[in-house]
């Protein structure tokens, strides 16, 4: 597996956000939010002697043979990485910055910002084809073999924490918990869609000759053209069809002011693309 330094810090990131997310917000104030990070807030509340980081990383680890085994080697080891990377962090935040009360007295407050911090950390870690471990192994399994959104498989795989938390923390708790699954749940899937999301544009010029020449020659984007009559002036048109990210989007738009300021172009946002120059060569 050839070491991809971008990614891994990427997944650093991440873990960072979300270990704060935890320490700061979730954890002071009992917010059991499903996942191994939520059981082993119930466990080490039930016995307090245990340490929060390693009841973590102790519980992950039942989970990683399943990834390996169903997700594939890379996968599994950027999750094995990011668990015990995870535990560590809380481990160092929780000796050097101890937390013995709930960064704000109002609970809600607590919930959905800390909910919104972990789900922009969880959205990194699962952009780069990794997880947390736990639960997050599971979603990812359920997302592979039924397509489902990966915030939403995780929202089901984290449906009996938060049941499981209602009883020990109290149904109010049990709720909030609830309510902190499905908020994290939307933030993860809008986070990926925001990485993923590349623009379909649709260019129709007198210059498409040029035009396309640049996307295929200069942006290395494929193309496709249409033959088509104009309803209005019943001329013959070109139409050029491209998928491209936001960057290479800026570059085209202004190359088409630049030699038909009269052209017509319409784009379009779509969040998963497949095929070449996308998800493989």
């Amino acid at each position: 597996m050839k070491f991809d330094f971008k990614r891994f810090l990427i997944i650093n990131i991440g873990l960072f956000v979300l270990a704060c997310g935890l320490h700061f917000f979730l954890n002071p104030s009992e917010l059991a939010v499903g996942g191994t990070t939520g059981l082993a807030l119930i466990i080490s509340n039930l016995i307090p002697k245990l340490s929060y980081g390693l009841l973590l990383a102790f519980l992950n680890i039942t989970l990683f043979i399943i990834a390996f085994i169903v997700l594939g080697r890379e996968f599994g080891g950027y999750t094995l990485y990011a668990s015990m990377a995870l535990s560590g962090i809380l481990l160092i935040l929780e000796l050097f910055i101890p937390i013995e009360a709930p960064f704000t007295d109002d609970l809600f407050i607590n919930l959905v910002f800390g909910m919104l911090i972990v789900g922009v950390g969880m959205g990194f870690v699962f952009n780069q084809n990794a997880s947390t471990g736990g639960t997050d192994i599971i979603a990812k399994i359920i997302n592979k073999y039924s397509h489902i959104e990966i915030g939403k498989s995780l929202l089901i795989a984290d449906f009996l924490i938060t049941l499981f938390a209602s009883f020990v923390f109290g149904p109010r708790l049990g709720m909030y918990a609830l309510l902190g699954v499905i908020i994290n749940s939307l933030v993860i899937d809008k986070m990926i869609a925001g990485f993923n999301v590349k623009i379909n544009m649709i260019i129709i010029s007198n210059e498409y000759d040029k035009i396309n020449n640049y996307i295929i020659h200069e942006i290395i984007r494929g193309t496709t053209i249409y033959h088509a009559t104009g309803g209005f002036s019943n001329e013959d048109k070109r139409i050029i069809n491209t998928i491209v990210d936001r960057r290479e989007y800026i570059k085209i738009r202004d190359f088409v002011k630049s030699v038909d300021h009269r052209a017509f172009v319409s784009i379009s946002y779509v969040t998963e693309v497949e095929g070449e120059g996308f998800t493989y060569d």
